[in-house]
């Protein structure tokens, strides 16, 4: 792990202070939500949006679903974001199931909406194929993607990271080559897929620099809801569940409110030395529900921007 003297002092700190003393002012996040399936769950949805919208994020991204099964809802999502709030709302894109044209379709309507940013992604192969394969006529990958929206307009774009490998990538030099292109591309940033332990991210930040990739890595932060939901995506993505968080989680399938405890404490620790680590950025999967990466904010120091400026005053 490459650490600067600066994140030495700060991980000293971390260490010799109260855990949370001292962090804040220079932290930004960003949330990621799902479009809702139901009335109650867009109800739920613009509760969690207008509790976290507050604290000035980056963005607020919404999912797209396998074949763009979501497209209409996502469509409707990020439409409202970006015309009744001041936060920027971030589409996401994928690849599969549809032409280039199809696509690039999508994204011209995202445009017309005031949806600047998207998050361009491959996709997962849809329900039944067990392996991936570009759609004819299709864009062939997220590289290929980031290109096409090139194109269009200038969409700030994001992709996605894997600290852990791409369960489809030969290994992590291969996983790295293929981050590479879709920033070659034209992407601003990566996002990371959700993992437990700091160092699994540290890893990866020091092999992306010493590959000479040098743009923004975001970490991915994913507080734990569900224990049971959380392994079946881990499965899926090939991200490790380390035992102690097995442990942790014991025996709280029926204590809702103590699980929660556990998880905001859980995710806030891996923020808190990500960030005595010189991490700043966060990005974090809601599942929908604001409680969570709330209190995970407000731990880091992030604040309301009404009332960071009542407190300056």
């Amino acid at each position: 792990m490459n650490f600067s003297v600066r994140q030495m002092t700060e991980a000293a700190r971390a260490l010799d202070a109260p855990l949370y003393a001292d962090v804040g002012g220079d932290v930004e996040v960003s949330f990621e939500f799902s479009p809702p399936k139901t009335d109650k769950a867009e109800a739920t949805l613009w509760e969690s949006i207008e509790t976290l919208a507050p604290l000035s994020p980056r963005f607020l991204s919404v999912t797209y679903g396998a074949g763009g099964s979501t497209r209409d809802r996502t469509h409707a999502t990020v439409a409202r974001i970006a015309r009744e709030t001041t936060v920027p709302a971030a589409a996401h894109l994928t690849c599969v199931e549809a032409t280039r044209d199809e696509i690039d379709a999508v994204a011209e309507e995202y445009w017309a909406a005031g949806v600047r940013h998207i998050v361009a992604l491959r996709g997962d192969p849809p329900a039944g194929a067990q392996d991936y394969a570009p759609h004819p006529g299709g864009y062939e990958n997220a590289a290929a993607l980031v290109e096409g929206l090139r194109r269009l307009h200038p969409f700030e774009i994001s992709v996605a990271a894997y600290p852990e490998c791409h369960p489809s990538s030969a290994n992590l030099a291969a996983d790295l080559d293929n981050l590479r292109r879709k920033l070659d591309a034209g992407a601003n940033r990566a996002i990371t897929q959700f993992f437990f332990e700091p160092d699994t991210f540290f890893r990866y930040r020091d092999a992306a620099a010493a590959a000479g990739i040098d743009a923004e890595i975001v970490p991915g932060v994913m507080p734990v809801g569900s224990f049971a939901g959380i392994r079946r995506m881990a499965a899926m993505c090939g991200t490790d569940v380390p035992g102690w968080l097995d442990r942790l989680f014991e025996g709280l399938d029926d204590k809702p409110a103590a699980r929660q405890l556990v998880a905001a404490t859980v995710a806030a620790e891996l923020c808190r030395k990500l960030y005595a680590g010189g991490v700043k950025q966060f990005h974090f999967y809601t599942m929908n529900k604001a409680e969570l990466s709330f209190a995970i904010c407000h731990l880091l120091g992030v604040r309301s921007a009404g009332r960071a400026a009542a407190e300056a005053a």
